[in-house]
C-alpha cells in the first residue's frame, strides 16, 4: 500500500505565511489561520511544504487504507486559496450556496480572495468541518 506523501513537518507556519509574496494572499492566509484556530482550538502544523493544517483525524477507507490527516487546512495556490475540508464539500452544500464565488473539488473549497465571499458563511463551513 502506498504511503501518504504529505506529512506533518516541524516547519514554522508563521515563517511560511510571512514568506508569501503577495500581500493580499498573505493577509488572507493569516485570516484563514485565525478562523481555523478558533474553530479547532489547535495550533497550526505545516503538512508538507505548503499546507497548513489544524487538528488531526484518523481515517480508514473500506479498501483498508488508513492514516492520519488534519481536520481543516489551507494552502495558498497560484490562482486560489485552497481550503481542505476533511469531511468533504458535500456536507456543506447549503452554506456553500450562500458563500459567494467559489469552486469545489471532492474535499476542497477554492476561493480567490476572502473579500470575495461572505466571511460569516466561511466561518460556518470551517466550524462545521472542524467538528465533524
Amino acid at each position: 500500500m502506498a504511503e501518504l506523501k504529505t506529512k506533518p513537518t516541524d516547519s514554522d507556519v508563521e515563517a511560511f505565511i510571512a514568506s508569501i509574496e503577495d500581500e493580499q494572499v498573505r493577509a488572507d492566509c493569516r485570516e484563514l489561520a485565525r478562523l481555523m484556530h478558533e474553530a479547532t482550538g489547535d495550533e497550526p502544523v505545516m503538512w508538507g511544504s505548503s499546507i497548513v493544517g489544524y487538528g488531526t483525524v484518523h481515517y480508514r477507507y473500506a479498501s483498508g487504507r488508513e492514516g492520519d490527516w488534519f481536520k481543516v487546512g489551507f494552502a495558498p495556490r497560484k490562482r486560489t486559496l485552497t481550503l481542505y475540508l476533511t469531511d468533504g464539500v458535500d456536507a456543506h452544500a447549503e452554506p456553500l450556496s450562500r458563500l459567494g464565488p467559489h469552486s469545489t473539488g471532492k474535499g476542497c473549497l477554492y476561493i480567490r480572495r476572502i473579500s470575495d465571499v461572505d466571511v460569516d458563511v466561511l466561518r460556518e463551513v470551517i466550524d462545521a468541518a472542524a467538528t465533524s
